[in-house]
């Protein structure tokens, strides 16, 4: 990916320079609320996405694949180029590693990052400290992947219903540091009853009406995820491998824009 990508967003858009909290966000800007996962191979199949999305977008999600295979380099040229990284990788180790991981993420420049919740107490405060020397990164607890459902759940030997368990992983992830935290949209608005809304819901397994679900199990369509509470939205194939990526990412924003 070149430093410099086509399409960069001026700064006026972006809000360059800005020093906003985790949680912070613009809302009469629904760009602010949806994330494109660049759920890719290589660094020209990213970059053929972003182009083609254009400023109908201002954060990208880039995860275990995209990052396995391009390294860090496209988290680089991304935030070189305007955009916001939402990097995806679930830390789940030893508190040491983690805190690690997140003090080499925060140079990349990312604005959100991701760890399990399930990691522990002590991981999740190792995560937070390493994360509290850059202010504007949002670090998130991973509460109950969207493609499992409670028959999963049961067979790896947790008791509960699915909601029970987002629920708790959530609070222990805000006890712990964590400035917000990922789940369904199914499960958002138990989690804001019992914890208000004072922190982001960042919602992945978000298909428009009538896309393919693929791996996902707790679906839900834009409109939906935003009424149940979430304050930014996962989409990838349904643009990413649209005809016209671009007009695709513009026809979510208006499904959100209220």
């Amino acid at each position: 990916m070149q430093a410099t990508l086509p399409n960069r967003i001026p700064e006026s858009e972006s809000h360059a320079g800005e020093s906003r909290t985790a949680g912070e966000f613009h809302k009469n800007d629904p760009r602010e609320r949806l994330i494109v996962a660049l759920d890719v191979s290589s660094t020209a199949a990213a970059q053929r996405i972003v182009a083609a999305v254009g400023d109908s977008a201002l954060t990208y999600k880039v995860g275990l694949q995209l990052y396995t295979a391009e390294g860090p380099r496209v988290v680089r040229d991304l935030v070189a180029s305007g955009r916001r990284v939402f990097l995806d990788l679930k830390y789940h180790d030893i508190p040491n590693t983690v805190a690690a991981a997140v003090a080499e993420a925060a140079k990349l420049g990312v604005g959100m990052l991701t760890v399990h919740v399930a990691g522990s107490e002590r991981m999740l405060r190792a995560a937070a400290d390493a994360a509290k020397a850059t202010p504007q990164l949002m670090l998130l607890g991973v509460t109950v992947l969207t493609s499992l459902g409670e028959d999963d759940l049961e067979k790896t030997g947790v008791r509960g219903s699915l909601k029970e368990n987002v629920v708790r992983l959530a609070s222990l992830a805000l006890e712990n540091g964590c400035r917000g935290i990922v789940t369904s949209a199914r499960e958002a608005p138990a989690v804001r009853a019992a914890l208000g809304r004072e922190f982001p819901i960042v919602t992945p397994g978000v298909r428009p009406a009538g896309s393919n679900v693929g791996d996902q199990v707790r679906v839900v369509t834009p409109a939906e995820a935003i009424a149940a509470g979430a304050s930014h939205i996962v989409v990838g194939r349904p643009i990413t491998e649209a005809a016209d990526p671009a007009a695709q990412a513009r026809a979510i924003l208006e499904q959100i824009r209220h």
